[in-house]
């Protein structure tokens, strides 16, 4: 179902309060995620080490890291698209490179995951790369509104998606530290993304020719393409 705006309101309430609080917290300390990118946590038994489940867990884990992989593929080449486009335009060229370099940091999380917790890759790889860039850049010559209502739409579905598997993954024991600290970063990685719908919304997707439309259409795409790799 696509989100109503009262729900999308909702949503964004929610979750501020979250995010402002996480962010305070983590001041002075490391994200979670930089257990992934620290040298001098390499070899902490939560990012080098897998937890044994059983085959409903390790489903369930296995769904995540593929789909939040993919995802991230995807993210990177719509900012990649964006940017080809865009990278010149002064008000939103370093905002595109911003929110791209955070999704750099992702992907590159999330490959570690898929590679720690033995999960085969999305045999999508490569459509979410082709598809990725066509999004962004199409979006983007269509106007940089167009390119942050892109945005906006992407990361309403994103947000969505993270609070989801949250719940998801409860099923999951925490007797490993890989379980705790996996939760963590999606739980950062939500905040993100969120962020950067707040950016979109900053910078005016919603005055995009037929935003609404727009927004219809790639929140869609975006719900077909997460059910899809989770599967394959």
């Amino acid at each position: 179902m696509t989100m109503s705006k009262a729900a999308l309101y909702i949503l964004q309430q929610q979750t501020s309060r979250s995010r402002l609080e996480y962010r305070t917290f983590s001041s002075g300390r490391s994200l979670p995620s930089n257990a992934y990118t620290n040298v001098a946590s390499a070899s902490d038994i939560s990012v080098a080490s897998r937890f044994k489940l059983n085959r409903i867990q390790h489903e369930c884990l296995d769904r995540a890291i593929r789909v939040d992989q993919a995802g991230e593929i995807a993210a990177n080449y719509i900012y990649q698209g964006q940017l080809a486009i865009l990278g010149r335009d002064r008000a939103v060229g370093p905002v595109i490179q911003s929110m791209w370099d955070q999704e750099k940091k992702h992907l590159a999380v999330m490959n570690k995951l898929q590679v720690q917790h033995h999960v085969r890759p999305t045999v999508l790889s490569e459509v979410a790369k082709t598809a990725g860039y066509a999004l962004g850049a199409t979006t983007a010559i269509l106007g940089k509104e167009a390119a942050m209502a892109c945005t906006e739409a992407v990361e309403t579905v994103i947000g969505e998606h993270y609070d989801d598997q949250l719940k998801e993954l409860e099923c999951l024991p925490s007797d490993h530290p890989s379980i705790p600290l996996l939760r963590d970063i999606i739980r950062e990685f939500r905040d993100d993304e969120l962020e950067h719908l707040d950016t979109a919304v900053e910078h005016h997707s919603q005055r995009a020719p037929a935003h609404a439309l727009l927004s219809a259409v790639v929140g869609v795409g975006c719900k077909i393409a997460i059910n899809l790799c989770k599967r394959i």
